[in-house]
Formats: structure tokens, sequence, C-alpha cells
């Protein structure tokens, strides 16, 4: 239900109020890469959300954290893939459609989700999990993927 709520409405139904998605003008090769960052966005997203119910016996809403701290699949290579995958659907869908807002909207989804990570998700992580959380941060970047796997 998480899944289909808070991404589905913030890389689906916001893009379209946005845009209805009408298309403005496209440049070939833009459009295939904005296809290829949507689908790719997508794919990352629901193993992200898969991952959090297997691995870490919960699901990403506050509501019913994991019970174990995710840190297996693309979560050893970059700590926050989730958002990554949102925000590559939004930049997908701008560069499909040819419509610079999403671009905009996509700028200030990153904003937002940063102070949210900052403000809360980065500190609640650490009481709940303590060290292992903070040898994960250490070794995982937030934001730019490490080429080699984190096996900690």
């Amino acid at each position: 239900m998480f899944l289909v709520v808070a991404p589905g409405v913030v890389a689906g139904l916001i893009p379209w109020w946005l845009t209805g998605w009408e298309a403005g003008t496209i440049w070939p090769p833009l459009q295939l890469l904005g296809a290829l960052m949507l689908v790719s966005g997508v794919i990352v997203l629901v193993d992200a959300f898969v991952r959090f119910v297997v691995e870490g016996i919960g699901t990403p809403a506050p509501i019913a954290p994991t019970q174990r701290l995710v840190v297996g699949g693309l979560y050893r290579h970059v700590r926050n893939p989730m958002y990554l995958a949102v925000g590559a659907t939004i930049v997908g869908q701008g560069l499909l459609i040819g419509r610079p807002i999403l671009l905009l909207y996509a700028a200030v989804f990153a904003v937002v989700v940063l102070v949210f990570v900052w403000s809360y998700e980065e500190p609640t992580l650490a009481r709940q999990f303590g060290a292992e959380y903070e040898d994960y941060r250490r070794a995982v970047p937030g934001w730019w993927p490490r080429l080699r796997p984190w096996r900690g």
C-alpha cells in the first residue's frame, strides 16, 4: 500500500498534475534517456521495497519500520537507492515527454528529501540500529553509489 501511495503520488500523480503528461518538444536521444531512467527507477524502487519486506522485516513507512537494517542488494552501493529511484523516475518522465517543469520538480523533490534524510531519517536509524548503522553509514555513501559493494 505504501508503495502505491508515497512514490505513486510523488512520482506519478504530481507529475501528471504538473503536465497532464502532454508532450512538449522532444529530442529523441533525451527521450530515450528519459525512458531508460523511468524504467530503471521503477525497477530499483520495486527491488528496494521488496528488500525492506524480506530483509528488513518491515516497510519503508515510518509507521511500520524495519526490524533489521537493510544493507543488501543496491544498499551495498548507496544508502538511499529508493530516493534516487524516485528522483530518476521524475527526471525520466521530464525527459521522456519533454517537460522541463518536471526537472524543476525533481530539484525540489531532491531538496525536500535531503532535509528529511538529514533531519529525521539518519538520526532515527542511528537511534534504532546504533553502531551497526554508524559502520554502514561510514562505509556506504548516501547519494553517489560506490563501485564495489560494501561487505560489512
